[in-house]
């Protein structure tokens, strides 16, 4: 199992932060955003990662993170977003984009996706250990689902996921898909049928939604704090979080 690290964009939510540095660097706590999704893929035996960065202070991230060694990663690589042309503009591409960049990185094997801005004490190595085909996303009950891609659950089996929304003003549940998922060796074949939506994005959601109508996901309660970073309300969460933890 390899692991993908998702920390493009431009962060515009976090201006004036992100005019000095890439978001996913800013400080969580006494570590900056991106040590944490890093974390979380080490302690679960990932140790062979690939980055993708974006934006103007890509290059921040060789500073910062050097070859990774001090992070417990065996071997470290960077890939670089560049934006691409929709309807006549230039867009970043969205994650599912970002994710395609690191198809040969991958090289067939399963792989383990977090976004850069996603930090959680959550313990995922046992279902990086069982997993083997299709696709499993990780759920969180959270108080503003409409900010995420929100499971529709089947109303006589509550257990089954039948469709994903991402960003639905009426959310069908109060459960986010969080950003990390799981996926097999399919998952670039899949990408190639991912379309920019209306919003100008290649959203993850459609990748997740193409496994389920292949009746290929699954998904798993993440258990234990989770937060993503990318507003200033959920930075300071985050930030609170692993002050109190550590104090």
């Amino acid at each position: 199992m390899k692991g993908i690290i998702l920390a493009g964009g431009l962060g515009t939510r976090l201006y004036p932060l992100t005019y000095a540095t890439n978001k996913h660097l800013l400080p969580v706590y006494d570590r900056p955003m991106v040590f944490y999704p890093i974390q979380t893929l080490v302690n679960a035996g990932i140790k062979e990662i690939m980055i993708v960065v974006g934006g103007p202070h890509a290059g921040h991230f060789i500073s910062v993170l050097k070859n990774g060694k001090d992070l417990g990663i065996k071997h470290l690589e960077f890939a670089y977003q560049e934006a691409i042309e929709f309807n006549g503009k230039k867009i970043e591409g969205g994650i599912s984009h970002a994710l395609s960049l690191a198809e040969d990185f991958a090289d067939g094997e399963p792989i383990t996706v977090i976004l850069g801005d996603n930090t959680t004490d959550a313990d995922i190595k046992k279902e990086v250990t069982k997993f083997k085909n299709g696709a499993q996303v990780f759920l969180k009950k959270v108080p503003d689902p409409n900010r995420y891609g929100v499971p529709t659950f089947d109303k006589k089996d509550k257990k089954k996921i039948i469709d994903i929304v991402e960003k639905p003003k009426e959310p069908k549940s109060d459960f986010a898909v969080v950003g990390l998922y799981m996926y097999d060796g399919k998952v670039f074949e899949y990408l190639r049928n991912v379309k920019p939506s209306v919003r100008g994005e290649m959203e993850i959601t459609d990748l997740n939604n193409y496994y389920l109508k292949q009746g290929q996901l699954d998904w798993s309660e993440l258990k234990g704090f989770w937060t993503d970073a990318g507003t200033f309300d959920s930075l300071f969460l985050a930030n609170k979080y692993y002050a109190e933890k550590k104090l």
